[in-house]
């Protein structure tokens, strides 16, 4: 039995259909990866466009520093519990964390991951406002078309697909109020900039008003949501959330799982607007997925609060066995140290804006209505017309041979309405310019055969 077989009979992939898995093509077995590249269990190489699938490996492949870290942490001590125990790994990272993060955000709760992290940054906005007598205050106000994570709670928070998961998993979790998006390309009001004012954002204050600010916890939002089609956020719209919050006593959480560790061309994606957030959330890069991790981090107005109360209310009531995983804190550090070492985040920088002109020049290529980015994190939207933006109809099947088209270049994308990009950290020219000049290739080949070429 081939791997590949044996992994349809026992693996149960994530979102994915068994039907599309066993499609030719369907699945991939990757035996190898080398920095920027992923090499299958047939030997083909590939441009690892997706920084291995989902915008993680941001040092990049087959770092044995990293390896060599976990293991010599894994041999003085694996594990102990979060409850009232700490590995001096784990000590360290959050301080490392503490320094790197904005402005005072100084208080690291460690998870598995970005959904743990989310859930997690609820919950300490729940309780802060319970420990200051506002226990009314249990609404999370957020944009359709974000994501924010699969657990239930992150899941109710996500704007994407929010009608396909409350189908089939309602009820979702309730108070959970979700807002127009600031996708500019496709404004749900019609406007543009900078007529518009930032309606999207001054929609929070009148969701804010309409729920009863006395009932609101927090405003959580992505910078650039990565999941979701890419679109970074106006000039003002970050500063505005932060103002709207302050007036109101609400809690501002600005989810950077995958826009942090440099992949939008800073630290943190929410330093290019200059806002600080209540609680930042982190995962993906703050290891590079050798192993998983993720973070909230409270600022030090959040976590006095905590520190003043007493008995159990003092301590966050909520407990994840895995969480600051003292391996895991092993594998950050030296991911860390990478990033820094590296300057991959000027990298992100640099190599971001070579990649977005590369893109912005194929404008001139039919069916390219838009191309969005920050750092190493891009799209270029698709439609079968550029003056109306009609997008592509299910029939048309453009998401699949886009990216088999890609692969067929030996570049790894995602595509739904848009085509993804978001390679490590560490790419240079060489690997930014077959991204682009396979991208060309591949919407030639399927504008001719859509017939609008």
């Amino acid at each position: 039995m081939t791997v590949a077989a044996e992994a349809l009979k026992h693996v149960w992939f994530h979102a994915t259909s068994p039907q599309s898995l066993r499609a030719e093509g369907g699945l991939t077995v990757f035996s190898k990866g080398e920095g920027c590249y992923l090499i299958d269990e047939d030997g083909r190489r590939y441009l690892d466009g997706l920084s291995g699938g989902a915008f993680v490996t941001n040092v990049g492949h087959g770092r044995g520093e990293i390896a060599d870290a976990m293991a010599e942490q894994a041999r003085e001590l694996a594990y102990v519990s979060p409850y009232n125990f700490v590995a001096p790994a784990t000590v360290k990272l959050a301080g490392v964390v503490a320094d790197l993060a904005p402005g005072d955000l100084d208080r690291v709760f460690f998870t598995s991951g970005g959904s743990e992290a989310v859930e997690t940054a609820v919950k300490i906005a729940k309780q802060y406002h319970w420990l200051g007598g506002d226990q009314k205050r249990t609404k999370i106000i957020s944009r359709r078309g974000s994501y924010h994570g699969s657990t239930q709670y992150a899941m109710s928070i996500s704007g994407a697909s929010h009608d396909f998961n409350n189908k089939i998993f309602g009820p979702l979790v309730p108070g959970c109020v979700h807002v127009p998006h600031n996708n500019c390309y496709r404004c749900e009001y019609g406007l543009s900039r900078p007529g518009c004012n930032t309606l999207c954002a001054s929609m929070i204050e009148k969701a804010i008003l309409h729920e009863g600010p006395e009932t609101v916890a927090a405003i959580i939002a992505e910078p650039v949501p990565a999941a979701a089609s890419i679109y970074p956020a106006p000039d003002d719209y970050l500063p505005m959330l932060r103002a709207i919050a302050d007036k109101y006593g609400v809690l501002l959480i600005i989810d950077e799982v995958i826009n942090g560790f440099g992949r939008t061309g800073s630290m943190f994606a929410c330093e290019q607007w200059g806002v600080v957030p209540d609680i930042m959330t982190v995962a993906k890069g703050l290891t590079s997925g050798y192993v998983p991790m993720g973070a909230a981090i409270a600022s030090t107005r959040v976590s006095a609060r905590f520190e003043q109360a007493s008995g159990r209310e003092a301590g966050l009531n909520h407990v994840l066995s895995f969480g600051g995983h003292a391996v895991a804190a092993a594998a950050a550090l030296k991911n860390i140290e990478i990033v820094q070492r590296e300057k991959l985040v000027e990298n992100s920088r640099d190599m971001g804006r070579y990649l977005l002109d590369g893109l912005e020049s194929l404008r001139k290529l039919p069916l390219v209505g838009d191309v969005r980015g920050r750092g190493l994190l891009a799209c270029v939207e698709l439609v079968r017309d550029k003056q109306t933006r009609e997008p592509f109809r299910p029939q048309d099947q453009m998401a699949v041979r886009m990216t088999n088209y890609m692969r067929d270049e030996g570049v790894l994308v995602r595509t739904y309405q848009v085509v993804e990009f978001g390679p490590p950290l560490t790419a240079g020219r060489a690997e930014v310019n077959m991204i682009v000049e396979g991208l060309e290739r591949a919407i030639l080949r399927f504008a001719a055969d859509v017939g609008l070429a």
